[in-house]
Protein backbone atom coordinates (compact mmCIF):
# COMPACT_ATOMS: atom_id res chain seq x y z
CA UNK A 1 0.00 0.00 0.00
CA UNK A 2 2.73 2.37 1.31
CA UNK A 3 4.31 1.67 -2.25
CA UNK A 4 1.95 2.41 -4.13
CA UNK A 5 1.18 5.48 -2.64
CA UNK A 6 4.76 6.74 -3.55
CA UNK A 7 4.56 5.14 -6.49
CA UNK A 8 0.94 7.34 -7.39
CA UNK A 9 2.82 10.51 -5.79
CA UNK A 10 5.79 9.97 -8.06
CA UNK A 11 3.05 9.70 -11.31
CA UNK A 12 1.66 12.80 -9.61
CA UNK A 13 5.09 14.82 -9.10
CA UNK A 14 5.60 13.36 -12.96
CA UNK A 15 2.80 15.17 -14.86
CA UNK A 16 3.26 18.26 -12.53
CA UNK A 17 6.42 18.19 -13.18
CA UNK A 18 5.35 18.02 -17.06
CA UNK A 19 2.84 20.12 -16.69
CA UNK A 20 5.32 23.25 -15.61
CA UNK A 21 7.26 22.42 -18.51
CA UNK A 22 4.40 22.78 -20.71
CA UNK A 23 3.22 25.86 -19.43
CA UNK A 24 6.89 27.73 -19.19
CA UNK A 25 7.34 26.77 -22.81
CA UNK A 26 4.13 28.73 -23.61
CA UNK A 27 4.76 31.51 -21.00
CA UNK A 28 8.07 31.96 -23.28
CA UNK A 29 6.54 31.93 -26.43
CA UNK A 30 4.16 34.23 -25.50
CA UNK A 31 6.58 36.62 -23.65
CA UNK A 32 8.61 36.66 -26.92
CA UNK A 33 5.68 37.46 -29.45
CA UNK A 34 5.28 40.68 -27.15
CA UNK A 35 8.91 41.53 -27.22
CA UNK A 36 8.68 41.36 -31.43
CA UNK A 37 6.27 44.69 -32.87
CA UNK A 38 4.40 45.00 -36.02
CA UNK A 39 6.20 48.30 -37.96
CA UNK A 40 9.39 48.07 -35.65
CA UNK A 41 11.35 49.28 -38.60
CA UNK A 42 8.92 52.29 -39.66
CA UNK A 43 11.27 54.55 -38.50
CA UNK A 44 14.26 52.83 -37.96
CA UNK A 45 14.24 52.19 -41.74
CA UNK A 46 10.56 52.83 -43.46
CA UNK A 47 12.06 50.95 -46.82
CA UNK A 48 12.98 47.76 -44.81
CA UNK A 49 9.67 45.72 -45.73
CA UNK A 50 9.21 47.45 -49.30
CA UNK A 51 12.83 46.26 -50.14
CA UNK A 52 12.76 42.61 -49.11
CA UNK A 53 9.24 42.68 -51.26
CA UNK A 54 10.78 43.85 -53.89
CA UNK A 55 13.45 41.60 -53.73
CA UNK A 56 11.44 38.53 -53.21
CA UNK A 57 8.73 39.28 -56.26
CA UNK A 58 11.96 39.98 -58.32
CA UNK A 59 13.30 36.38 -57.55
CA UNK A 60 9.53 34.62 -57.82
CA UNK A 61 8.59 36.36 -61.34
CA UNK A 62 11.34 34.37 -62.14
CA UNK A 63 11.06 30.79 -60.63
CA UNK A 64 7.76 30.65 -59.17
CA UNK A 65 9.94 27.52 -56.59
CA UNK A 66 11.48 30.39 -55.02
CA UNK A 67 8.33 30.51 -52.83
CA UNK A 68 8.69 27.35 -51.46
CA UNK A 69 12.32 27.56 -51.43
CA UNK A 70 11.78 30.94 -48.96
CA UNK A 71 8.93 29.24 -46.58
CA UNK A 72 11.06 26.05 -45.71
CA UNK A 73 14.36 28.32 -45.53
CA UNK A 74 12.26 30.45 -42.79
CA UNK A 75 10.99 27.02 -41.34
CA UNK A 76 13.89 25.49 -41.34
CA UNK A 77 15.79 28.72 -39.42
CA UNK A 78 13.24 28.50 -36.64
CA UNK A 79 13.36 24.61 -35.78
CA UNK A 80 16.94 24.99 -35.30
CA UNK A 81 18.25 27.43 -32.55
CA UNK A 82 14.61 29.83 -32.79
CA UNK A 83 14.60 31.95 -35.69
CA UNK A 84 17.87 34.18 -35.33
CA UNK A 85 19.02 33.39 -38.73
CA UNK A 86 21.76 30.82 -37.98
CA UNK A 87 20.60 29.11 -41.26
CA UNK A 88 21.77 31.83 -43.46
CA UNK A 89 25.62 31.28 -42.05
CA UNK A 90 28.10 29.92 -44.48
CA UNK A 91 29.85 26.68 -42.79
CA UNK A 92 33.87 27.95 -41.99
CA UNK A 93 37.49 25.83 -42.30
CA UNK A 94 36.24 24.80 -38.98
CA UNK A 95 33.22 24.62 -38.55
CA UNK A 96 30.20 22.64 -40.82
CA UNK A 97 27.11 25.13 -40.33
CA UNK A 98 23.14 24.27 -40.59
CA UNK A 99 23.26 25.11 -44.19
CA UNK A 100 25.67 22.06 -44.90
CA UNK A 101 23.70 19.44 -42.84
CA UNK A 102 22.01 16.82 -44.72
CA UNK A 103 18.10 17.88 -44.00
CA UNK A 104 19.51 21.06 -45.46
CA UNK A 105 20.92 20.87 -48.46
CA UNK A 106 17.89 21.13 -50.94
CA UNK A 107 17.38 24.72 -49.10
CA UNK A 108 16.99 27.28 -51.82
CA UNK A 109 16.15 31.30 -52.13
CA UNK A 110 20.04 32.05 -50.14
CA UNK A 111 20.37 34.69 -53.35
CA UNK A 112 17.36 36.30 -52.32
CA UNK A 113 18.05 37.01 -49.25
CA UNK A 114 21.46 38.04 -49.86
CA UNK A 115 20.01 40.45 -52.32
CA UNK A 116 17.66 42.32 -50.03
CA UNK A 117 20.26 42.51 -47.17
CA UNK A 118 22.78 44.56 -49.56
CA UNK A 119 20.37 46.73 -50.21
CA UNK A 120 19.34 47.12 -46.59
CA UNK A 121 22.90 47.39 -45.71
CA UNK A 122 22.85 50.73 -48.21
CA UNK A 123 19.72 52.32 -46.99
CA UNK A 124 20.00 51.51 -43.21
CA UNK A 125 24.02 50.22 -42.19
CA UNK A 126 23.37 48.00 -39.41
CA UNK A 127 19.81 48.19 -38.75
CA UNK A 128 17.80 45.30 -40.06
CA UNK A 129 18.33 41.52 -39.05
CA UNK A 130 18.57 38.62 -41.19
CA UNK A 131 16.74 36.82 -39.35
CA UNK A 132 13.62 39.24 -40.23
CA UNK A 133 14.56 39.46 -43.37
CA UNK A 134 13.58 35.70 -43.87
CA UNK A 135 10.55 36.04 -41.76
CA UNK A 136 9.31 39.19 -44.22
CA UNK A 137 10.53 37.15 -46.98
CA UNK A 138 8.72 34.04 -46.54
CA UNK A 139 5.66 35.88 -46.02
CA UNK A 140 5.93 38.22 -49.14
CA UNK A 141 6.54 34.84 -51.22
CA UNK A 142 3.40 33.69 -50.01
CA UNK A 143 1.40 36.06 -50.76
CA UNK A 144 2.66 35.98 -54.26
CA UNK A 145 1.52 32.09 -55.11
CA UNK A 146 -2.03 32.72 -53.38
CA UNK A 147 -1.45 32.91 -49.59
CA UNK A 148 -3.28 35.57 -47.58
CA UNK A 149 -0.99 38.68 -46.66
CA UNK A 150 -0.36 39.20 -42.76
CA UNK A 151 1.69 41.34 -40.65
CA UNK A 152 4.94 39.74 -39.34
CA UNK A 153 6.07 41.31 -35.49
CA UNK A 154 9.24 42.37 -36.25
CA UNK A 155 12.93 43.10 -33.87
CA UNK A 156 14.79 40.18 -33.55
CA UNK A 157 18.15 40.19 -33.97
CA UNK A 158 20.53 37.92 -35.19
CA UNK A 159 22.69 34.86 -33.93
CA UNK A 160 26.11 33.80 -34.52
CA UNK A 161 26.41 30.15 -34.02
CA UNK A 162 25.02 27.51 -36.45
CA UNK A 163 25.90 23.84 -36.32
CA UNK A 164 25.11 21.16 -38.71
CA UNK A 165 25.00 19.09 -35.58
CA UNK A 166 21.83 21.02 -34.62
CA UNK A 167 19.36 19.77 -37.10
CA UNK A 168 19.14 16.54 -35.32
CA UNK A 169 16.43 15.37 -33.70
CA UNK A 170 14.57 19.05 -34.71
CA UNK A 171 13.27 19.38 -38.06
CA UNK A 172 10.56 16.42 -38.49
CA UNK A 173 11.95 13.64 -41.09
CA UNK A 174 10.15 12.82 -44.21
CA UNK A 175 8.87 9.56 -42.98
CA UNK A 176 7.08 10.92 -39.11
CA UNK A 177 4.42 9.67 -38.31
CA UNK A 178 1.69 11.93 -36.29
CA UNK A 179 3.19 11.10 -33.05
CA UNK A 180 7.02 12.37 -34.21
CA UNK A 181 5.58 15.50 -35.85
CA UNK A 182 3.61 16.55 -32.43
CA UNK A 183 6.55 16.08 -30.25
CA UNK A 184 9.01 17.87 -32.37
CA UNK A 185 6.35 20.65 -33.39
CA UNK A 186 5.60 20.84 -29.72
CA UNK A 187 8.94 21.01 -28.35
CA UNK A 188 9.03 24.36 -30.48
CA UNK A 189 5.36 25.62 -28.42
CA UNK A 190 3.40 24.54 -31.64
CA UNK A 191 0.49 22.67 -31.49
CA UNK A 192 -1.29 19.44 -33.37
CA UNK A 193 -3.44 22.77 -35.25
CA UNK A 194 -0.37 24.41 -35.94
CA UNK A 195 1.47 21.20 -37.23
CA UNK A 196 -1.43 20.32 -39.49
CA UNK A 197 -1.62 23.91 -40.60
CA UNK A 198 2.36 24.53 -41.37
CA UNK A 199 2.14 20.93 -43.01
CA UNK A 200 0.03 22.85 -45.39
CA UNK A 201 2.95 24.93 -47.33
CA UNK A 202 3.74 21.33 -49.19
CA UNK A 203 0.87 22.56 -51.39
CA UNK A 204 4.16 24.64 -52.98
CA UNK A 205 7.55 23.18 -53.78
CA UNK A 206 9.14 19.91 -54.68
CA UNK A 207 10.70 16.89 -53.13
CA UNK A 208 13.67 14.79 -53.75
CA UNK A 209 13.23 11.19 -54.88
CA UNK A 210 14.97 10.21 -52.25
CA UNK A 211 12.34 11.79 -49.60
CA UNK A 212 9.60 8.87 -50.44
CA UNK A 213 11.46 6.48 -52.57
CA UNK A 214 11.33 3.99 -49.75
CA UNK A 215 7.37 4.41 -50.53
CA UNK A 216 8.27 3.03 -53.94
CA UNK A 217 10.88 0.28 -53.45
CA UNK A 218 11.49 -0.69 -49.74
CA UNK A 219 8.34 -0.32 -47.57
CA UNK A 220 7.12 -2.58 -45.08
CA UNK A 221 9.09 -5.37 -43.11
CA UNK A 222 10.62 -7.15 -45.81
CA UNK A 223 11.30 -4.01 -47.09
CA UNK A 224 10.48 -4.78 -50.68
CA UNK A 225 7.11 -3.48 -51.01
CA UNK A 226 5.24 -0.52 -51.85
CA UNK A 227 3.05 1.37 -49.48
CA UNK A 228 0.04 -0.14 -49.71
CA UNK A 229 -1.80 3.06 -48.09
CA UNK A 230 -0.48 4.99 -51.18
CA UNK A 231 -2.91 5.56 -54.53
CA UNK A 232 -2.18 3.36 -57.41
CA UNK A 233 -2.11 5.56 -60.33
CA UNK A 234 0.03 7.79 -58.05
CA UNK A 235 2.39 5.62 -57.43
CA UNK A 236 2.85 4.25 -60.89
CA UNK A 237 3.86 7.86 -61.81
CA UNK A 238 6.31 8.34 -59.18
CA UNK A 239 7.68 4.85 -59.89
CA UNK A 240 8.23 6.75 -63.76
CA UNK A 241 9.41 9.94 -62.26
CA UNK A 242 11.54 8.31 -59.90
CA UNK A 243 13.06 4.87 -61.19
CA UNK A 244 14.58 2.04 -59.50
CA UNK A 245 17.38 2.40 -60.94
CA UNK A 246 17.93 5.76 -60.06
CA UNK A 247 16.58 9.45 -61.17
CA UNK A 248 18.40 11.83 -62.67
CA UNK A 249 20.61 14.05 -60.59
CA UNK A 250 18.52 17.41 -59.58
CA UNK A 251 15.53 15.55 -60.38
CA UNK A 252 12.72 16.90 -58.56
CA UNK A 253 8.70 15.90 -58.04
CA UNK A 254 5.96 18.25 -56.87
CA UNK A 255 4.58 18.01 -53.50
CA UNK A 256 1.45 18.82 -55.23
CA UNK A 257 0.97 17.64 -59.09
CA UNK A 258 -2.08 19.51 -59.33
CA UNK A 259 -1.01 23.08 -58.60
CA UNK A 260 2.52 22.91 -57.80
CA UNK A 261 2.78 26.75 -57.58
CA UNK A 262 -0.36 27.98 -56.23
CA UNK A 263 -1.10 28.36 -52.25
CA UNK A 264 -4.61 26.33 -51.86
CA UNK A 265 -5.97 23.41 -50.58
CA UNK A 266 -4.92 20.59 -52.75
CA UNK A 267 -2.60 19.41 -50.55
CA UNK A 268 -4.94 18.43 -48.25
CA UNK A 269 -7.26 17.19 -50.84
CA UNK A 270 -4.45 15.07 -52.48
CA UNK A 271 -3.85 13.59 -48.55
CA UNK A 272 -7.44 12.60 -48.55
CA UNK A 273 -7.24 11.11 -51.86
CA UNK A 274 -3.94 8.75 -50.59
CA UNK A 275 -1.33 10.92 -52.66
CA UNK A 276 0.44 12.49 -50.18
CA UNK A 277 3.78 12.37 -51.50
CA UNK A 278 5.69 12.36 -48.35
CA UNK A 279 4.79 9.72 -45.72
CA UNK A 280 4.23 12.34 -43.15
CA UNK A 281 2.27 13.91 -45.71
CA UNK A 282 -0.12 10.95 -45.38
CA UNK A 283 0.05 9.77 -42.19
CA UNK A 284 -1.95 12.95 -41.43
CA UNK A 285 -4.74 10.86 -42.29
CA UNK A 286 -4.28 8.00 -40.24
CA UNK A 287 -4.62 9.98 -36.78
CA UNK A 288 -8.57 11.09 -36.36
CA UNK A 289 -7.95 14.37 -35.08
CA UNK A 290 -5.62 15.26 -37.82
CA UNK A 291 -7.73 13.63 -40.58
CA UNK A 292 -10.80 15.91 -39.17
CA UNK A 293 -8.71 18.50 -39.96
CA UNK A 294 -7.28 17.54 -42.95
CA UNK A 295 -10.80 17.12 -44.84
CA UNK A 296 -11.80 20.64 -43.03
CA UNK A 297 -9.58 22.64 -44.98
CA UNK A 298 -10.30 20.73 -48.17
CA UNK A 299 -14.28 22.39 -47.56
CA UNK A 300 -12.84 25.61 -45.72
CA UNK A 301 -9.74 27.26 -47.96
CA UNK A 302 -10.44 30.68 -45.86
CA UNK A 303 -9.92 28.82 -42.29
CA UNK A 304 -6.95 27.16 -43.72
CA UNK A 305 -5.57 30.46 -44.77
CA UNK A 306 -6.22 32.14 -41.14
CA UNK A 307 -4.62 28.95 -39.61
CA UNK A 308 -1.35 29.42 -41.58
CA UNK A 309 -1.33 32.64 -41.65
CA UNK A 310 -1.88 32.49 -37.38
CA UNK A 311 0.65 29.43 -37.34
CA UNK A 312 3.35 31.47 -39.45
CA UNK A 313 3.56 34.37 -37.04
CA UNK A 314 3.50 32.18 -33.94
CA UNK A 315 6.12 30.60 -35.26
CA UNK A 316 7.92 33.12 -35.89
CA UNK A 317 8.17 34.07 -32.59
CA UNK A 318 10.39 30.22 -31.85
CA UNK A 319 13.38 31.49 -29.82
CA UNK A 320 13.54 34.77 -30.59
CA UNK A 321 17.00 37.01 -29.42
CA UNK A 322 15.92 40.48 -28.97
CA UNK A 323 16.66 43.73 -27.18
CA UNK A 324 20.96 43.47 -26.62
CA UNK A 325 20.72 39.69 -27.53
CA UNK A 326 22.40 38.51 -30.24
CA UNK A 327 23.38 40.89 -32.91
CA UNK A 328 22.74 42.48 -36.27
CA UNK A 329 24.68 40.80 -38.90
CA UNK A 330 25.86 43.08 -41.66
CA UNK A 331 26.28 39.86 -43.70
CA UNK A 332 23.51 36.70 -43.67
CA UNK A 333 26.66 34.46 -44.18
CA UNK A 334 29.11 35.76 -41.79
CA UNK A 335 29.25 35.26 -38.00
CA UNK A 336 29.74 39.00 -36.56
Amino acid sequence: MGAQTRGGARMRLSTVLVSVAVMAMAMAATTARAQLQVGFYDTLCPAAEIIVQEEVSKAVSGSPGTAAGLLRLHFHDCFVRGCDGSVLLASTAGNQAERDAQPNKSLRGFEVIDSAKTRLEQACYGVVSCADILAFAARDALALVGGSQYQVPAGRRDGNVSLAGDTNGNLPPPTANVNQLNQIFGSKGLDQRDMVALSGAHTVGSAQCSSFDSRLYSYGPNAGGQDPSMDPAYLATLTTQCPQAGAPAGTLVAMDPVTPNSFDTNYYANIVANRGLLASDQALLADNTTLQQVTGYTTSPDTFQADFAAAMVKMGAIGVLTGTSGSIRTDCKVAN
